[in-house]
This record gives C-alpha cells, sequence and structure tokens, in this order.
C-alpha cells in the first residue's frame, strides 16, 4: 500500500513539474532583431540590450543585429552612445517561440561645457609670461631693418664674391658692352633697384662726396 501511494506522490509532481516546464516553455520567446539609426537608417553596432530589472540582455553585432531568449511581458531597454535609449515591450499575446524587431534609435545631442585650457597653471604666471613677452615685428619693422645700411653693409662685407659670381659678373660685363656697342647707355635697372647700390648712395649723400667741387 505504502508502494502504492509512494508511487502516486511521484507521478504527481511529475506532472505538476513537466505542467511547469511546459507553462515556462510557452512564456519564452527567441526574440531577434538589429538596431539602425532613425536618420540615416544605418546599422546601430554593439548597442546593449538588457531586460529591465534584471541582468539578462545581449548586445549587437557590427552589423547592429541581436539574438536572445526573453519572456512575455519583459521591457527590453536598448542603449548606444550617441544615441536615446529606447524601449520595448514584449506582449503577452506573441504567438510562436521567434519574434524578430527592426528597433530604431534616436539620435542624442550631448552639450559639454566650455573648457578652457592654458599653458600656466597660475595667473601670477600667466602675467608674468604676459608681460614679458615677445612682440614679432610687423612687415614695416623687417623692411626698415632690412633696408639698414650698416647692415646691408655688413652682409656685403660678409659675403665675399666667389669664383662663380666673378665668371657670371665679367660675363654680364662682356655682353652689357656688346650689347650696347655703339649706342648710348639706358639706365641700369638692376642698380636702380639694387639696395646695397641705394645703400651707397645715402652713405656718400650724408658724407657729403655728392657735393659739387668748385
Amino acid at each position: 500500500m505504502k508502494k502504492i501511494i509512494s508511487s502516486i506522490f511521484i507521478l504527481l509532481i511529475s506532472l505538476s513539474f513537466l505542467s511547469a516546464q511546459e507553462q515556462i516553455d510557452e512564456e519564452l520567446i527567441q526574440f531577434s532583431g538589429v538596431t539602425i539609426s532613425r536618420d540615416s537608417l544605418f546599422p546601430v553596432p554593439f548597442a546593449t540590450i538588457l531586460v529591465k530589472n534584471t541582468n539578462r540582455g545581449t548586445t549587437s553585432d557590427f552589423y547592429g543585429f541581436f539574438s536572445f531568449v526573453v519572456k512575455k511581458g519583459d521591457t527590453l531597454v536598448f542603449s548606444s552612445i550617441g544615441y536615446k535609449d529606447e524601449e520595448f515591450i514584449v506582449s503577452d499575446t506573441v504567438e510562436g517561440s521567434h519574434y524578430s524587431l527592426i528597433q530604431t534609435m534616436a539620435r542624442d545631442t550631448v552639450e559639454l561645457e566650455t573648457v578652457n585650457i592654458y599653458p600656466w597653471p597660475t595667473f601670477e604666471q600667466f602675467q608674468e609670461a604676459f608681460l614679458n613677452v615677445e612682440i614679432p615685428d610687423d612687415d614695416l619693422e623687417r623692411a626698415r631693418k632690412n633696408l639698414d645700411p650698416s647692415i646691408m653693409q655688413e652682409k656685403m662685407e660678409s659675403m665675399p664674391m666667389t669664383a662663380s659670381m666673378n665668371f657670371k659678373w665679367q660675363n654680364q660685363k662682356r655682353y652689357n658692352a656688346v650689347y650696347y656697342a655703339g649706342q648710348s647707355r639706358i639706365n641700369n635697372l638692376s642698380n636702380l633697384f639694387n639696395p646695397i647700390a641705394w645703400a651707397k648712395f645715402i652713405e656718400a649723400w650724408k658724407n657729403g662726396d655728392l657735393k659739387s667741387k668748385d
């Protein structure tokens, strides 16, 4: 008698377990889909899909595809950097064990506060650097320095003529002699726009070398 009761008890437990298992299986759904951007319809790669208030979830691949098991009534949260979070509720009326979804996600613009980066850690160091800054010369000041007679004289003295320069100068003199043979020479434009020639002229004028001698 005890064996019969035990067998009946085990049979009832097994039937209850199978019934519960069938009920659980009916609630489980293979949920698959793809995450795309709402404005461009491009895939949103590596988006996170979590079941709300649980630790269950998955991530989409490089092409936005995902697939995992959910239950009817679960609320799914889709999130990705640069996009607003989206929620989707798995309906209790879903039929079958598979469900597919194309989840669109809207872009989210995050405005950060302006950050000014300075190379000086303190205001005192900034003040010292500001007061001691060397303002570069403008174009007019550079032109004045380049036309300074003393500087041009130094440059002329520090750059002696080489053999190649002497050869070119001699050839130029011969060319000029042949070119102007039998006619008067016109003003030499090379001397007219030559800063060294002008420096010598100004120096001679200051020294009084251009005054007429009676």
